[in-house]
């Protein structure tokens, strides 16, 4: 588990592109934030969540087989990426029909039908098809070309953004236009300049072995997402648009501060998958304090630099900016939970992630539906997110390291 060179530069490598994703992302969040109303962006969050949740269904799950097939054997590539695209095709009549359940439930009474059928189709075939292209560069160790399409295509969405605010049609309905035409022109990008050459065909014998795999996988990236966005949506139904506004800007902040974790927890599952190990439990003490103390510095510095100059970040973000302080270890509880998760599918455990996320999930929307429901109105919620972040992150090291532990792993020191 010791880092050698090449592991330490594509760490470096994938930080970079982070880094590059990080500035431009910060441009692009503070434009949009700033210029739709705290309602329109807590809509717009909402829905885009929504999205993010629902592509997760795209080919049901196939995404898992095409990752490891880049990872272990790339020669089989063009057979998998022709099994993905066909996979794809079969599950938008299901993501079509979810999507409507959701509009119904949640949008109908808030937001008209076409901004948020664009916000759906961007994020299902816009951006999930960049994060596929992305995801097999980075299994062939492509990193660079990864790191540089991610970059792009949060290039394009900034793009979008400037000419939104500088055009000053400064409504949810042009804005989400605007959005949808920057997502799908970086999915084409993606599809025709970085999706690496390979000799596509259907090998119907290839896809049964590997379809249990996809839909474990795939129902565990989808549980994984709700568990993370879920609270978006649960903000804006028992709060309102203008809190879910204030709490999506909040862990939005928290998102692009959590870039460099989530560029060593890839490094760390890919090494894990090849190596067929997890080091001591040493070792993954260090991990874990060194990914809490990394999340809560990225915040805080955050935090430090709004105190001398509050309205830094625009003025959309300094009204909210007075919860960020408070919730000062939601991003460490987060970013851990992100990191159990991950270890499970290194080590291939999907059905005990599936039970995990699943009970994450429940336990996340009774508290948080507990906490808006009792203080909603004085905006003291803020602080109790960090008993129940902090609560989930319990539930999660228990289950994770318990079943490590009990299935013998992890490996002696």
């Amino acid at each position: 588990m010791l880092p050698d060179r090449a592991t330490i530069s594509a760490y470096l490598t994938i930080l970079s592109g982070s880094a590059g994703r990080l500035t431009i992302s910060l441009v692009y969040f503070l434009i949009v934030a700033n210029t739709l109303t705290l309602g329109e962006f807590g809509l717009f969050a909402a829905a885009s969540s929504t999205g993010l949740i629902l592509s997760r269904l795209l080919a049901f799950g196939f995404i898992s087989p095409l990752y490891r097939v880049a990872t272990v054997k790339p020669r089989l590539l063009g057979a998998y990426l022709a099994g993905f695209s066909a996979l794809s095709l079969l599950s938008l009549p299901l993501i079509a029909a979810v999507a409507a359940i959701v509009y119904a439930l949640l949008f109908a009474d808030r937001l008209a039908i076409l901004p948020f059928a664009v916000i759906i189709v961007a994020e299902v075939l816009g951006w999930r098809p960049v994060e596929v292209v992305a995801i097999v560069n980075n299994g062939l160790r492509r990193f660079r070309q990864a790191a540089l399409l991610v970059i792009i295509g949060s290039g394009l969405r900034t793009i979008a953004a400037l000419l939104f605010m500088t055009f000053g049609h400064a409504s949810l309905e042009s804005w989400v236009l605007a959005y949808g035409a920057a997502t799908m022109a970086s999915a084409l990008i993606a599809l025709t300049a970085f999706l690496p050459a390979s000799r596509w065909r259907l090998v119907r014998s290839l896809y049964p072995r590997r379809m249990a795999d996809a839909v474990y996988a795939g129902a565990a990236d989808i549980v994984f997402y709700i568990q993370a966005e879920l609270d978006k949506l649960l903000v804006l139904g028992l709060a309102g648009e203008r809190t879910a506004g204030l709490y999506a800007i909040a862990l939005r902040v928290i998102d692009l501060t959590a870039m460099p974790v989530r560029s060593f927890t890839q490094m760390l599952v890919q090494k894990i998958m090849t190596d067929r190990g997890l080091g001591g439990l040493r070792r993954l003490a260090g991990f874990e304090i060194g990914i809490a103390l990394i999340s809560i510095a990225g915040f805080m510095a955050v935090i430090v630099a709004l105190k001398p100059f509050p309205g830094l970040l625009g003025r959309n973000v300094s009204e909210a900016a007075y919860l960020f302080a408070p919730m000062l270890l939601v991003p460490a509880f987060r970013n851990l939970v992100e990191y159990h998760a991950e270890l499970l599918y290194a080590r291939e455990r999907t059905g005990s992630r599936i039970a995990l996320l699943c009970l994450l999930t429940a336990l996340k929307a009774a508290l948080i539906s507990a906490v808006m429901s009792r203080f909603a109105e004085g905006e003291a919620w803020a602080g109790w997110m960090n008993l129940v972040f902090g609560l989930v992150y319990l539930v999660s090291a228990g289950f994770t390291y318990g079943l490590l532990a009990r299935a013998g792993r992890p490996a002696s020191r």
